[in-house]
């Protein structure tokens, strides 16, 4: 029972320092990741190499992989790129079992100790998240410590020993290291207890190396599930992954295995730590050697496990996925997409919205308020979103950006509630046969048209982020503002004289309404960008 406590307090210690210490190494790259993937041009050597940098940083490639079917979700890679970049992310994963083979867990203290205190000492945010890094390492040798010094005494207990035989079978040692790999959804903290069991006697590489290729296959499960909700390409992203990891575990389990666990014996006789290390090392270096020249038919081969096309519907969020949750900075890039895609859909109300108030059209009426629908549920999953997004560790200037596009998408649904309502007054007018006067008719023409135009230079500022036209906007506002106050006299003068008739100049002032108050919302996205720059 004692030995069951510290194994897992051991493991619990070493995914939490695992954690930490990608959080903090996220931290210390920062807008780099975005870069990095900003770099990626059609050669999939280049894809390669970023993957390997990037599972580096996060310390996982489950959460490469993930991350990687996020973008090819939102459309940012294609599957040509996100090959390479899985193939690298399997590379890249072998660094922290090749760390945690060396028994650095006797300098876990020591690392601890020093890193707080430089922590404490530092001022600087990178400074301390560098030293994060370290506290997150330490964390993580000591978890490794617990777990080698709880499962020391178990050699001496045979059912403990005759437990271990069963995994003389290569096929259940695959099946157990697919199963745990799956539960902990990391091959990382699988190969830990590996190490840590190996490290105490109770294994040799042979029993150990099947387990080493089912953790890989296992560490595939975190991408399935992520692919969840995803479209078409993206579950083929998910799949590819699968695809690579079972081809090499097959070939290694037939043809490989007895060679590799030979090799590594033979550089490194005496630590079974490292032979485990290694032998990983080899698996995931060859199997992308092996992969890279047939990556195309790989991809070829996606489209057949996952067959057919993506139907979106219109309320469908383009552009954002909980994949890319985990990169703010790339995360907060698409959603100002996702904003702009509704700046688009809202023009578009506020166009027909004129044509249907100048002259009634039954089927852009209805068209107007079925598309409100859509800006409502599209609104309805951007704040969804948002609020995940808000959940993860942003920086200032980072929370500064979400919270001006929070606003914005909410001045967006307003400006097409506003639209909706003037649809609304074209039905009134038409339903109850009144007519504008030809005066009327022209200053809501006018009106409109300012409208119009300042709601297209907010959307204008809100994309580029210049504010050289912001004076335009304020300008427009005020003659917006203005004119709907001259408007209203000649309204009053119009009743009074008898020129008009009176229910329809009631909803002559309800547009002069609805109007301003569209400028109103332009001007508030405006100001939002106004704050970003200060």
């Amino acid at each position: 029972m004692i030995q069951a406590i510290g194994v897992v307090g051991g493991l619990g210690l070493f995914i939490f320092g695992m954690i930490f210490m990608s959080d903090a190494l996220q931290r210390v790259a920062g807008s780099q990741l975005k870069s990095l993937l900003e770099t990626l041009t059609k050669k999939k050597f280049y894809a390669v190499i970023i993957g390997i940098i990037v599972t580096i940083i996060l310390q996982s490639s489950s959460a490469t992989t993930v991350m990687t079917v996020g973008f090819v979700n939102a459309g940012l890679l294609n599957l040509n790129q996100a090959i390479g970049i899985i193939m690298g992310s399997n590379i890249g994963t072998t660094v922290v079992t090749q760390l945690i083979s060396f028994n650095f867990e006797i300098f876990a203290p020591l690392i601890i100790a020093v890193s707080v205190a430089l922590f404490l000492i530092f001022k600087d945010k990178r400074l301390k998240n560098t030293t994060n890094i370290l506290i997150g390492f330490g964390i993580l040798l000591m978890g490794m410590g617990l777990m080698k010094d709880a499962i020391g005494p178990l050699k001496d207990s045979q059912f403990f020993n005759e437990a271990i035989v069963r995994f003389n079978n290569p096929l259940f040692g695959l099946a157990i290291g697919l199963v745990i790999t799956a539960i902990l959804q990391s091959s990382a903290a699988t190969a830990g207890i590996l190490i840590a069991v190996a490290g105490s006697g109770l294994m040799d590489i042979g029993m150990a190396f099947p387990v080493l290729l089912g953790s890989n296959i296992g560490t595939c499960v975190t991408a399935l599930l992520s692919s969840i909700g995803t479209n078409k390409t993206a579950k083929r992203a998910a799949m590819i992954h699968v695809i690579i990891k079972v081809i090499g575990a097959a070939v290694f389990l037939a043809y490989l295995r007895y060679p590799v666990q030979g090799f590594v014996t033979m550089i490194d006789p005496f630590r079974i730590e490292r032979q485990i290390a290694n032998a990983n090392t080899i698996f995931n270096v060859i199997t992308v050697l092996m992969i890279y020249p047939f990556s195309d038919r790989i991809v070829s081969l996606s489209y057949r496990f996952v067959k057919g096309t993506d139907e979106l519907r219109r309320e469908d969020l383009r552009y954002v996925n909980d994949g890319l949750i985990q990169t703010p900075d790339l995360a907060i890039v698409q959603l100002k997409k996702e904003i702009i895609r509704m700046f688009n859909i809202v023009e578009k109300q506020l166009v027909i919205s004129k044509k249907t108030l100048m002259e009634y059209d039954k089927k852009l009426c209805l068209f107007v308020l079925e598309n409100e629908i859509v800006i409502n549920k599209i609104e309805e999953g951007l704040f969804a979103y948002i609020i995940k997004l808000t959940g993860q560790s942003l920086s200032d200037i980072q929370i500064d950006r979400v919270a001006a596009m929070s606003k914005t998408v909410t001045d967006l649904e307003r400006v097409a509630d506003l639209t909706e309502n003037l649809t609304e007054l074209s039905m009134v007018t038409y339903d109850n046969k009144m007519n504008f006067s030809e005066e009327a008719r022209q200053e809501i023409q006018v009106l409109f048209d300012k409208a119009i135009e300042i709601f297209l230079l907010a959307r204008n500022i809100f994309d580029t982020e210049d504010l050289t036209d912001k004076h335009l906007v304020i300008s427009l506002h005020d003659d917006i503002e203005s004119l709907s106050e001259d408007f209203q006299i000649s309204h009053v003068n119009r009743v009074r004289s008898q020129r008009s008739n009176t229910q329809s100049e009631i909803v002559f002032l309800d547009a002069l309404s609805n109007l301003e108050r569209i400028s109103n919302h332009s001007k508030n996205i405006v100001q939002s960008v106004t704050r970003l720059s200060v």
